[in-house]
């Protein structure tokens, strides 16, 4: 199955395909690229001080900052919330082969880069040449074996099905081969150079410094003029001080998670916002499979019997996430992929059924504490680095729940990041609270709690409790490779089974994206009851935002 397009994304592409304006923008916007106010992007992060504006370096300062998603733009945007569907963006339309080993693109006509040169589909060949050739390292595993222009279409061809990837092909930042052809090393370039920095994006650079970071419209944008003029990208030390700069009004948008936001930030001013975007990640609970007490699947059971969602998702995250209660692990965003016999087969907070699971597995009290089969008391440590309030908040929620519940004794770890990262790629750890990798679909918590290919070196990237069954190895690589949807499906039932008898991991709650945005100015932002893209600045989706706003009459 493709990423989902709804009926309003499948008109929508068709209205971009006879017009080539901009989704949701173009010459409807009324701010002509000149009146209106700035809008200031603000981070959290740190003053950045190295100028570098490469999209292809992930520390970059374009890449930090996030300015660089409005300068060079991709082939599609895949919305990461709502519909999860495909929006094409530089390409009039894209289509995968059955298998998802090939892509064609039609590049989109009259577009021109901010220097003025034409955009062509020698240019979308160029940059994926990049990779192929390997002058520009394969950070993202795209695993490009061909590219070729066929009269207007570009076709791109992959060593293996990139379904659960296309969101990383699509968003490959486009780059111009004029200017390109002669850099050296496009991995370490830091385009500073004069004439260097040139996109085919809503905004040009206008001046850059290690306080803040200036973009002006693009006079000639493709998607037609622009209601904000520019845009401001600063970085603050921490979330307090970013707090203060949204609610006194000197940060217009962020992405950060704050806590006590009611109180602290939306009751300042009714033109501020918070949006959640569901994503179908999840805050998860990550348990070492290869020792004590979680090599038992029955202990795992009842803990999912026992764990308050709910209460993950209002005290912790302060309403921001979705609890997630279904057996097969998958949140509110993929229950299209439930197969019928878990559709309604939910976990609840039902300490007698959890401690029907323990007493047939074998276990007892004493004195009111958990016993093992072999006399044992029952204890363990849940680990998140200090500083992440929401899941320090879990950590001590989960302590009083289990110990009330079942009389597991939990202890609280909160190192510093450094040592949490080491824990959990060395499997040093009891149990960790963390996210999924992001793969649009139900793939995505699959591979990241029971897939082996994320142990290399003995060093796991996902999978920390290193779940390892041949049968479901087999299924994670026939869903990601397979060229029907039925084949696919087939193998996510015997995921979903595997997931539920097993409790390889808990997700508690759908992980968001997060923004927040004041709407003194402007209107057409992305909202609950139409999440077209996430409010999360920093997101790719940042340049249809920002051919949506309006002023505000």
């Amino acid at each position: 199955m493709r990423l989902k397009t709804s009926l309003a994304a499948a008109g929508l592409t068709a209205a971009l395909i006879l017009t080539g304006c901009a989704a949701g923008g173009g010459t409807d916007n009324s701010g002509s690229n000149g009146s209106g106010a700035a809008l200031t992007i603000a981070k959290p992060d740190g003053a950045i001080t190295t100028e570098s504006h490469n999209p292809y370096l992930g520390d970059s300062a374009g890449s930090r900052y996030g300015y660089a998603k409005v300068i060079f733009e991709p082939l599609a945007l895949v919305n990461p919330t709502g519909d999860l569907g495909t929006t094409p963006w530089l390409a009039e339309k894209v289509d995968w082969n059955d298998d998802y080993t090939q892509l064609t693109v039609i590049p989109r006509s009259g577009v021109k880069w901010s220097d003025g040169e034409d955009f062509t589909a020698d240019d979308v060949v160029f940059t994926f040449n990049q990779y192929l050739s390997g002058k520009l390292t394969d950070t993202g595993a795209l695993g490009v074996t061909d590219v070729k222009a066929d009269g207007d279409a570009v076709v791109l061809t992959f060593s293996s099905s990139k379904f659960t990837a296309q969101g990383r092909v699509l968003h490959t930042p486009i780059v111009p081969e004029h200017i390109w052809k002669d850099i050296e090393d496009p991995n370490t370039d830091p385009l500073t150079d004069e004439g260097k920095l040139v996109g085919t994006g809503p905004y040009v650079m206008s001046n850059w410094s290690t306080e803040s970071v200036s973009l002006k419209a693009n006079p000639d944008y493709w998607g037609g003029d622009l209601a904000v003029p520019q845009l401001n990208y600063v970085s603050y030390g921490d979330n307090a001080a970013l707090t203060t700069a949204l609610v006194s009004g000197d940060a217009d948008w962020a992405q950060a998670f704050i806590p006590q936001i009611k109180e602290s930030y939306l009751a300042a001013d009714e033109n501020n916002k918070f949006l959640v975007s569901p994503t179908p990640g999840a805050g998860t609970l990550f348990m070492n499979l290869q020792k004590k007490p979680f090599d038992d699947p029955a202990l795992r059971e009842a803990l999912a019997w026992t764990i308050d969602r709910q209460a993950y998702v209002d005290i912790a995250r302060e309403g921001a996430s979705e609890p997630i209660w279904n057996r097969t692990g998958l949140g509110p965003l993929l229950q299209d992929e439930i197969i019928d016999e878990f559709k309604d087969d939910n976990y609840s907070v039902d300490v007698d059924k959890a401690k029907d699971v323990l007493t047939e597995a074998g276990y007892t009290w004493k004195s009111g504490t958990l016993t093992d089969p072999d006399g044992e008391a029952v204890e363990f440590s849940v680990s998140v680095p200090a500083g992440w309030s929401d899941w320090n908040t879990e950590q001590a929620l989960l302590s009083e729940e289990l110990e009330k519940a079942l009389g597991i004794k939990v202890t609280v770890d909160q190192p510093d990041f450094g040592g949490w990262d080491a824990g959990k790629q060395e499997g040093d750890f009891d149990a960790i609270i963390h996210w999924l990798e992001d793969t649009g679909n139900a793939y995505g918590l699959y591979t990241s709690t029971m897939d082996p290919k994320w142990i290399v070196d003995d060093k796991a990237s996902f999978n920390f409790g290193r779940f390892d069954e041949p049968e479901v190895t087999e299924a994670l690589n026939t869903y990601a490779n397979a060229s029907s949807d039925e084949e696919r499906q087939g193998a996510s039932a015997v995921l979903q089974k595997a997931f539920a008898e097993n409790v390889p991991a808990i997700p508690l709650g759908a992980h968001p994206l997060l923004g927040e945005f004041n709407t003194r100015n402007y209107v057409g932002w992305p909202s609950e009851d139409d999440q077209y893209a996430a409010g999360d600045p920093t997101q790719a989706g940042v340049v249809q935002i920002l051919t949506k706003l309006k002023p505000k009459e």
